[in-house]
Parts: structure tokens; C-alpha cells; sequence
């Protein structure tokens, strides 16, 4: 007897629920079916045909694009079905770069994973695509033509969640390619940076730049005074990859990995984030009470500022003139070891550890450039800094758990929770608020900003008014945000954008990025601030010293930036 909104999957009944797709109805089963071009938060595209099922009366169909319907009785793991997906594989296979091992995807590469998977170990087929250069000149991404399996995910990323559009299919049948627009490279096109496809793509046909070997270098040389300041976001990013629980606070044994790999002194980012919020703060409230341009645009996302400088250049003023905290920090570290360089040093490099690609793109802006020369002389990700780990042979997880070196040791929790987004506009309103007890540290905890939707508002009391604020991550959320405040729909006081979705801990030089990701790393970063014994970056005993010394008249030039239209 057949029951009411049942189907069966290779020979279990399954009860259907609203699920979009076939896909979702036999992952209930215990199944994980092969897929190339699908993600569950794209549009269905339905191009790869691994994920074919037979249906009783012997028909194929994609499951990622086929509706349940009651009474369906569905196989997925056919003899034909088998042939099928390996003939697949086959022909993929026949037109891939084979090069495996000097693959930066190697062991984390779909294709390869689904080759071992369906046992391929001979390709039948003639190679006939020609070799294509690979792509170099962005500093923060590379891709590689010949890796390209055409799925279409780097595509739908880019255009669909992001609203960038850099990249398309262009040319058509065998000759298909992924393309920017006339084929200019990825430094003259409309990319923000943001590595988001890099994310997508499931053969390492695009990756993040590496830089390691010139670090070595850097490291090498005993003539090289070598510093490093470490974001927020990979503290509980890296942990997973080399014997960690994701989430967990790693902060304590990457200062310990880095010691070991011959940096010299290594400091905290969210130092530079504590003088974020207290310049931003300053400037928030300027404007508020001078009548100055809001809303205010938060500016640490370096590929968020691309987007507003290419895609909405009329928002430029709105834009915070603030640095981002790695530049800001950049900045000050330079200056210090300008004059304080250890004896038997000629040079000072400062490295700069981030979740982020797009930080490879900041940190050789002229726009930051100040008389000490460039801030930041090199940009690795957590994805470099794992390689680099793993190539000095430190057995990370037995590491003993060393601090940050002064004379920049101290920061505050509100410095840390700028790795997740809404923490940014957490900093900024505990650095605003009349007090500091715990009873208002955790109602504006309460005030919507935490979390990781997409988009969130809250509505803040203040002084004798209500601030609306803002907090979107992603940059197809902000894009819609940005169209609303053209056509009046929408006003606010602040706006909190970060590029990537969950913000910097789903950056796209961190290692896995999902949603429980996501949501791991962001409560790790809320954990590290409920123990953190300064809660307000203004209390930061670090920043009166600053100041009242270093920055002394200098804070415009060290701290703030113009953007221009691009």
C-alpha cells in the first residue's frame, strides 16, 4: 500500500517533506550522491550529470534538478549508472591538467576525489583542448584554464551571491572557456578580490595566490627583521586541519608556530582593530552630530571598498575613511621598528596573517603607502600558513602555547570579534555606549547584530535619538541593500558590510567553508571575548600610550585613507 507523500530510494520508503529536489530526499537515506556543479545555495545548473538516478521504468534524471513526487521509486546505484558516471569522469579526466601532485588542490580536489572513488586509473580518451595560460595577474587569485571542468560554480558565485559579475561562460560548444568579459585578465575586470570563486571551484581551476616562498625568503635572510600580526578569523579557522576541533582557539599555538618558523616578533591584529574602532567610533559620531555623510559604510572589508569603488562610486563619501585594522596596524608597526630596529638588522619586513584574499590586494595599494614606504610587505592566508606548518615539519596540536610580544602585547575582546560579522558594529557601539557594565555589554549583545543572517538591522538608543543600523555580509546582500538606499526604501545611521558570507571567518584564504563553519568559528571568536578581561577597545591601556606617543599628530596619516573612484 502506497502511504501519502512517500517515494523510495533504493528500496527504502522516504517520506517527502518540501524538499527541492531529488538530491535532498536521498541524502535522507544515508546516500551521498557524486556532483560536481550543484551547491545548495546556487541556482540549479544542472550541467555535470554525475548525480543521475533511474527511476522504475528505467529513465534517467538529474536529482539535483528533478522534483519528488509521490509514488517515485528511485535507484541510484545501478550498474548503468555506474558506467554512466565513470564515462563521466573519463571525459573530464581527458581534457584536465593531470599534473596531481604540484596541484594547489591536490587532496582537497573533487575530481580526484571521484576519480579514486569510481576506481578510474585509465582515461580512454584522447586529449584534444590545448593548453591554456593560466591566469597570474591578480595578486590575490590565479586561475588556471586547464583545470576547468565547465561546472559553472565559480560563475554562478561570482554573478549570483557576490553581484560582482567578473566572470561568465563565453565562446560556445567545445570551445566553451570561463572568461572575463573580451578575455581581459583578472586584474583589469570588475573581480573585488574576494576569493569567493576560489571557494566554489571544485578542481583548483582557480586558487589563492601563494606567497610562501617569498616569506621564506624574508625569514631566511639574518640580515631581515621579520614581524607578523595574525586576524581574528584564523585563530578559529586553522584548528580543524591540523588536529584541532574547528572553532577552537588556536591563537596561543600559531604564535608558537610562528616563533618556531623564525619570525621575529608576532602581534595580534585585533590591536589594530581596538584603533578601528575607536577612529571609526570618533568619525561615526562626528558625523552624527556635525550633520556629515551617513550612512555610515564600515571600511575594513578591502573587497567590499573595491565593490563600492567600481560598481556604486556615488557611495564613496559614505565610505569610512578609516583604514582597515590590518593597515592601520601595518602602519603603526612600521613606524615603531622605523626607529626602534633591533641591532644587527638592516631591514624591517611585516608580514600579515589574514582569512582573507583580498588583503593581498590592500596591502600593495599606494593609497597606504606613507613615508615609511608600503605597510604590510607580504599577505599570507590561513591556507598559506597550514602549508607553511606543514612544510617545517611542526607537529602543530603538541605545540606549547606561546603569547604575543610586546610593546604591542594588549587588545581588547571588541578587537577579536571583528573576525565574524555584526562584530564590527558590536565594537563600535560598545565604544559609543554612556557605560560599561556588564548589564549594557550584554544588551547591546542582545541588540540583533549577532549572528550569522545575512542581513540584520537593529535599532540602537542613543543619547536623545535612535541610530538604524545595518549589518550585511556577502556582497549580492549589499548590492540589494545598496539599491534600496538609492530608490529611498531604506535610510540608516551605520551599515556594517563585510564581503564574505559570516564575514572574515568565512574568508576565502580559511580552509572549509560551510555554514557550520561558519557558525564554529564565530562562536569560537565570542568565546575568546567573554574572557577577554578589557572588553572596549577605548580601555585598552595600549591606546593612550599610542596616542599620547607614536601617533601624536599623526594619526591622519598612520590611521586614515581617501578611496577613489576606479
Amino acid at each position: 500500500m502506497q502511504m501519502k507523500n512517500m517515494m523510495t530510494v533504493d528500496g527504502v520508503p522516504v517520506l517527502i517533506e518540501g524538499e527541492r529536489n531529488l538530491l535532498e530526499v536521498i541524502s535522507k537515506v544515508g546516500t551521498i550522491m557524486p556532483v560536481f556543479c550543484y551547491h545548495s545555495y546556487l541556482s540549479i545548473y544542472g550541467a555535470c550529470r554525475m548525480c543521475m538516478v533511474e527511476d522504475g521504468r528505467g529513465r534517467l534524471m538529474a536529482a539535483c534538478s528533478t522534483l519528488p513526487e509521490e509514488g517515485m521509486v528511485i535507484r541510484t546505484n545501478t550498474g548503468r549508472l555506474r558506467r554512466y558516471r565513470k564515462n563521466i569522469l573519463e571525459l573530464l579526466l581527458a581534457e584536465h591538467c593531470r599534473d596531481c601532485t604540484t596541484c594547489a588542490h591536490s587532496g582537497n580536489c573533487k575530481l580526484q576525489t571521484l576519480a579514486n572513488q569510481f576506481g578510474i586509473h585509465d582515461i580512454r580518451f584522447p586529449k584534444n583542448r590545448e593548453n591554456m595560460p593560466q591566469d597570474a595577474s591578480s595578486p590575490c587569485i590565479i586561475k588556471e584554464p586547464g583545470k576547468c571542468i565547465l561546472c559553472g560554480d565559480c560563475v554562478r558565485e561570482c554573478n549570483e551571491v557576490q553581484k560582482v559579475g567578473a566572470i561568465d561562460f563565453a565562446l560556445r560548444g567545445s570551445n566553451t572557456v570561463i572568461s572575463t568579459a573580451f578575455g581581459v585578465p583578472l586584474a583589469k575586470s570588475p573581480c573585488v578580490g574576494c576569493g569567493q570563486c576560489a571557494v566554489a571551484c571544485p578542481t583548483g581551476a582557480i586558487i589563492v595566490r601563494d606567497d610562501t616562498a617569498d616569506v621564506w625568503d624574508m625569514l631566511d635572510d639574518p640580515e631581515t627583521f621579520v614581524t607578523c600580526e595574525i586576524a581574528p578569523a584564523v585563530r578559529v579557522g586553522i584548528g580543524e586541519q591540523l588536529g584541532l576541533n574547528e572553532g577552537d582557539n588556536a591563537m596561543g599555538l600559531i604564535v608558537a608556530a610562528l616563533h618556531r618558523m623564525g619570525f621575529d616578533e608576532v602581534f595580534d591584529t585585533s590591536t589594530g582593530a581596538d584603533l578601528t574602532v575607536i577612529e571609526e567610533a570618533n568619525e561615526f559620531t562626528k558625523r552624527l552630530e556635525q550633520g556629515g555623510k551617513v550612512p555610515l559604510f564600515t571600511s575594513c572589508c578591502p573587497a567590499w571598498v573595491q565593490y563600492v569603488e567600481k560598481k556604486y562610486p556615488q557611495f564613496l563619501p559614505n565610505v569610512s575613511t578609516c583604514r582597515s585594522p590590518m593597515s592601520m596596524f601595518s602602519a603603526v608597526i612600521k613606524a615603531y621598528y622605523r626607529e626602534n630596529l633591533p641591532e644587527g638588522k638592516k631591514r624591517h619586513c611585516h608580514l600579515a596573517l589574514m582569512p582573507c584574499t583580498a588583503k593581498k590586494f590592500e596591502a600593495g595599494r599606494d593609497e597606504f603607502k606613507t613615508q615609511y614606504g608600503q605597510g604590510t610587505d607580504k599577505v599570507i592566508t590561513t591556507q598559506e600558513l597550514i602549508k607553511m606548518i606543514r612544510e617545517s615539519g611542526i607537529v602543530f596540536n603538541e605545540l606549547q602555547p606561546e603569547s604575543v610580544d610586546i610593546p604591542f602585547g594588549t587588545m581588547s575582546g571588541a578587537g577579536i570579534i571583528f573576525g565574524v560579522t555584526g562584530g564590527v558594529t558590536e565594537a563600535v557601539l560598545r565604544k559609543i555606549a554612556s557605560d560599561n557594565n556588564r548589564t549594557t555589554l550584554a544588551q547591546i549583545s542582545y541588540t540583533g547584530v549577532r549572528g550569522m543572517d545575512s542581513v540584520k538591522e537593529a535599532v540602537i538608543p542613543y543619547k536623545d535619538r535612535e541610530l538604524k543600523i545595518a549589518v550585511v555580509s556577502g556582497l549580492g546582500n549589499a548590492a540589494k541593500l545598496l539599491e534600496r538606499l538609492q530608490l529611498g526604501e531604506a535610510s540608516y545611521d551605520l551599515v556594517e558590510v563585510m564581503a564574505c558570507p559570516g564575514g572574515c571567518v568565512s574568508g576565502a584564504g580559511q580552509p572549509y567553508i560551510s555554514q557550520r563553519h561558519r557558525v564554529k568559528r564565530g562562536e569560537g571568536l565570542y568565546r575568546t571575548d567573554s574572557i577577554s578581561a578589557i572588553k572596549r577597545s577605548q580601555d585598552n591601556p595600549l591606546m593612550k600610550e599610542l596616542y599620547s606617543g607614536l601617533l601624536k599628530g599623526r594619526q591622519h596619516e598612520l590611521l586614515h585613507v581617501e578611496y577613489q573612484n576606479q
